[in-house]
C-alpha cells in the first residue's frame, strides 16, 4: 500500500542547506522544485527542505536520524568542512549504538547513528 516516506522541514535557506546535506553529507538531490528540495536518503525515504514552511524545533526536536556504518567517516568531514558536531562520536549503552549530533544549517539536530545489535539491519526493514 505505501509508496514511500517524505519528512518535511522548514528552513530559511534553501543554499545552505543544500550544501549541508548534499554537498558535505553526500545525500543526493532527488528534486529541486523551486522553494523545495528533497534529498534521497539510502535505504529509503527522502528529506524535504522548503523555504515555505517554519522552521520548528525545540532542544533536540525533531531529530533527524542517519544511519551509517561510518559514524567517524562522517564525524570527520562535516570537522573538515567547519561544522562542528555537539560532542564526538560515542557510545550509548541504553540504546546500543555509536552516535554525535551536529546541528544543520536551519539548527535542527542531526544525529549520525550506527546500530550496535547485530540482529538490526536497516536495509532488510
Amino acid at each position: 500500500m505505501w509508496k514511500g516516506f517524505i519528512g518535511f522541514y522548514g528552513t530559511p535557506d534553501l543554499k545552505q542547506t543544500h550544501e549541508f546535506y548534499a554537498q558535505i553529507l553526500g545525500l543526493p538531490l532527488a528534486l529541486d522544485q523551486g522553494t523545495c528540495r528533497l534529498y534521497a536518503v539510502p535505504g529509503g525515504g527522502y528529506l524535504g527542505f522548503c523555504e515555505h514552511l517554519t522552521v520548528c524545533h525545540t532542544h533536540k526536536s525533531p531529530l533527524i536520524t542517519l544511519i551509517t556504518n561510518e559514524v567517524d567517516v562522517v564525524y570527520e568531514r562535516l570537522c573538515q568542512a567547519g561544522v562542528m558536531p555537539e560532542v564526538k562520536p560515542q557510545t550509548n549503552d541504553r540504546f546500543n549504538l555509536y552516535h554525535f549530533f551536529v546541528r544543520d544549517p536551519a539548527g535542527y539536530t542531526v544525529e549520525i547513528q550506527q546500530f550496535l545489535d547485530d540482529n538490526w539491519d536497516a536495509s532488510k526493514q
